[in-house]
């Protein structure tokens, strides 16, 4: 309550203050409507021409001078690649204290310089106030690959064997699309990502303590994927064809297309990816005698074959009802048929090495995805004010059918015979999520910016297990395994949010109130009873940021970030069911799982925007992590919270121009993980420190070659049970413009096959083990790109900054 109310203090300071200073405001883009990032905005005086102020385009092309004395002005953008603008003069006064400029468009130019042409480019990696910004096209090493390849090359974004994913060596990071969380976890996310060809995406905006806008979801902080969407007026388009070859082929291919005309635009991104993978995995596990002493072996080797279609669709209408009205929605769907075929060996020996015992298992999965969802959204501005109301509506839907079937056989020494047991079981699962959420932007005078928001979901989800297990002749209902769980969770959330921009330091601040209801019920069988469990729990969310120029010329700066954040179970690991992985190892959910709370702490010091290191701090207690058991040589997989795990890291972002030929780009981070927790076996208390690489060197050859070689190493990391040995690759890729239009991308994915997982699992019960996991890594891409269409420069144009623009429209539940 006391944050509340000196918040609303500051807020009623500020619209009291004596209005003799004012502020202009206004956005940048290119002739497609595109918004362009890092322009030079310099403001001078009228008529005098001297320098007032200078300040940079942000992401999404906008910029702000506040705190002006009343008086005209001129201001003049450059931007490397683009001709420069000189505006006409510009009135600040009493009766106009805060002018919203239109948007002012960019024209291309090209300027030749020794035969090289010199034009506009992204950067790959861009520091915020709150997040960095990744621009996925900025690396050749992402064509023709997908989302999940291009997070792997993102700045301190890590992917376990399991496809779990990890950021600046935290767990519990939330993944959403458009503003929107994906709702998945484990395989199912990762299958989802795969899914996505890297042509489709536009940003990828990583932050570790997001502002209060953002769900306080994801200890980890959230990982943003922006959807490419044209806005040209016109018919427009662009298609990116792929194939690659690993030890098996794959392809990944897709098509988006934009019409606009008058008051109605329409927009639609197709896609279509075979996957043909494989995972090559060896775990060896010694069991171990009270006294340290060998009781026996055992060995497995698991040849996993991964195939599937996935079929994407995005397509949607925005209609301009006037300048400041804009209705919009969006239809989204994807189905993905697939399957898993599994070749299983597994070795059992006596305690002097000798075979005892072989099982061959010939295990079968099939799977069918499907994901369907609309998105209704009103957006309203106040005129010129800068005030603005959006609205949004979600209906999504995820349905999942895996059908498992486990063919085990059993051999004594010399290949004799012995037995054969048939484990087949049915999973379908359903997720229906409901989201209602509501937006206000309110900025005053003196340069004070305003937002406050309300939100309500409702998620239900219904998983079933159906079990039969065939052996010695005889079919049986397997009820150890087969389940039925219905688990329900609404969760309302309301939030405030404070920026100001002054001459040297930038703040922003905010409060999000969250309230979660759940509800989970596992329905029993002839063997197992009903059981039921509810939670009720609210909390406050703060979110604080603070830059601070040091120098007038902006080459030094400082900053500083609090947070508070949450981490909720995710669904399938609250689902108590039994899931065999294989004869020897099962996965089993955690109803009593607690959510995880943390603090994080960040300092940064960025020069020249070009290098930007950071200090980070954070605190979790009852983290959510995966934990091993084993009872009677059985290995049980499930999650649990681990007490409290403390993260200290310092990390480097950088990017330079060596040449007009050569840029390097690179990250780098020395990370300490410490994991304090009751376990299975007693008291964890592990520590570790590990450094991670990655760097990018981008060569420009003519004026339609480049080339890129990149890379990535990690050293060893000690996490709660588990240490990951070190691991790395090299890539490298070519790419030929072949016209204004089109494009030709060649890329080798690691190339010396270095990039293999190998672990240890510590604390278990009087046994040791480890594993070794090859997938099919090193693969050669060749992908085209083509732009097609053309964009009419002398129709009525509308501001689609906002319901016009799906990544500022949808904010995730």
């Amino acid at each position: 309550m006391l944050k509340l109310t000196a918040l609303s203090c500051l807020i009623f300071i500020s619209t009291m203050v004596a209005a003799q200073t004012g502020n202009i405001n206004g956005k940048i883009t290119d002739a497609q409507s595109e918004a362009l990032n890092a322009a030079t905005v310099t403001l001078t005086g009228y008529p005098d021409s001297s320098i007032r102020k200078n300040t940079l385009a942000n992401a999404e092309g906008k910029f702000s001078f506040a705190n002006l004395a009343f008086g005209k002005y001129r201001m003049s953008i450059s931007l490397m690649g683009y001709n420069k603008y000189t505006s006409e003069p510009i009135a600040v006064d009493a009766g106009n204290a805060s002018v919203n400029l239109p948007v002012i468009i960019l024209t291309p130019s090209s300027t030749m310089l020794k035969g090289v042409e010199v034009t506009s480019k992204k950067a790959f990696v861009e520091q915020k106030i709150d997040r960095v910004v990744v621009n996925p096209d900025a690396l050749i090493a992402n064509a023709g690959t997908a989302a999940f390849e291009v997070l792997s090359q993102s700045p301190g974004v890590q992917i376990d064997q399991n496809g779990a994913i990890s950021f600046k060596g935290k767990n519990g990071v939330q993944v959403f699309i458009d503003d929107k969380p994906t709702y998945l976890s484990g395989a199912d996310l990762e299958s989802y990502l795969r899914s996505l060809p890297s042509s489709s995406l536009d940003q990828i905006e990583l932050m570790a303590n997001p502002p209060a806008k953002y769900d306080a979801a994801g200890n980890a902080g959230v990982i943003n994927i922006k959807l490419k969407k044209n806005k040209a007026i016109g018919f427009n388009g662009a298609l990116n064809v792929a194939a690659t070859r690993g030890r098996y082929t794959r392809t990944n291919n897709s098509v988006n297309f934009n019409y606009r005309h008058n008051k109605l635009n329409l927009f639609g991104n197709l896609s279509y990816n075979y996957q043909n993978t494989f995972t090559d995995l060896d775990i060896n596990r010694r069991y171990l005698n009270a006294d340290g002493s060998s009781r026996g072996f055992f060995a497995q080797n698991s040849f996993i074959r991964r195939t599937g279609h996935g079929l994407s669709s995005k397509v949607g209408a925005d209609y301009y009802a006037s300048d400041n009205t804009t209705l919009g929605i969006v239809l989204t769907g994807t189905l993905r048929p697939g399957g898993n075929n599994v070749n299983n060996v597994s070795d059992l020996l006596n305690a002097s090495g000798k075979l005892d015992s072989t099982i061959v298992a010939l295990n079968k999965q099939d799977s069918k995805f499907r994901n369907g969802g609309v998105n209704a959204n009103y957006r309203h501005q106040f005129g010129k004010t800068g005030r603005q109301v959006t609205a949004d509506v979600d209906y999504i839907a995820y349905s999942t059918d895996n059908d498992q079937l486990f063919d085990n056989y059993t051999y004594l020494p010399g290949r004799v015979f012995k037995s054969q047991d048939i484990l087949t079981g049915k999973l379908p699962a359903h997720i229906d999520i409901f989201s209602l959420k509501s937006d206000y932007t309110h900025p005053f005078k003196g340069g004070y910016n305003f937002d406050a928001g309300v939100k309500a979901s409702y998620t239900k989800t219904d998983n079933v297990a159906d079990y039969t297990l065939m052996a010695n002749n005889i079919t049986r209902p397997d009820y150890d395994k087969s389940n039925h769980f219905i688990y329900k969770e609404n969760i309302n959330a309301a939030y405030v949010n404070l920026s100001k921009e002054f001459k040297k330091i930038s703040f922003q601040a905010g409060l999000r109130l969250e309230n979660t209801q759940s509800d989970g019920h596992q329905l029993g069988n002839i063997e197992k009873p009903d059981s039921a469990f509810t939670r009720r729990y609210t909390n406050l969310f703060p979110t604080f940021y603070v830059s601070y120029k040091v120098d007038t010329s902006s080459n030094n700066q400082l900053g500083f970030n609090f947070g508070r954040r949450i981490n909720r179970p995710f669904y399938q690991d609250l689902n108590p069911f039994i899931s065999p992985l294989d004869k020897f190892t099962y996965y089993v959910g955690n109803p009593f799982l607690k959510p995880t709370f943390s603090n994080v702490f960040s300092l940064s010091h960025t020069y020249k925007n070009k290098i930007t290191t950071t200090l980070s701090y954070s605190k979790d207690r009852d983290q959510v992590n995966e934990t091993i058991e084993i009872i009677n040589g059985t290995y049980y997989s499930r999650p649990g919270n681990l007490g409290n795990i403390t993260v200290k890291s310092v990390s480097v972002n950088a990017n330079h121009d060596f040449a007009k030929w050569l840029t390097f780009s690179g990250y780098t981070e020395v990370t300490n993980i410490h994991s304090v927790s009751d376990f299975y076996t007693g008291r964890l208390d592990t520590k570790g420190t590990f450094w991670f690489v990655q760097p990018t060197l981008q060569f420009k050859l003519t004026k339609t070659w480049t080339a890129e070689l990149n890379g990535m190493y990690r050293t060893k990391i000690t996490n709660a049970q588990f240490i990951l040995r070190e691991t790395g690759r090299i890539n490298a890729g070519v790419q030929k413009k072949l016209s204004t239009a089109s494009t030709l991308k060649l890329n080798v994915n690691d190339i010396f096959y270095s990039n293999i997982n190998r672990g240890i699992i510590n604390n278990l019960a009087n046994t040791e083990a480890n594993w070794t996991n090859r997938t099919d890594s090193r693969f050669i891409t060749v992908s085209y790109s083509y732009r097609f269409g053309k964009a009419i420069s002398n129709q009525r144009k509308h501001d689609a900054n906002g319901a016009g623009d799906e990544q500022n429209r949808v904010k995730g539940s």
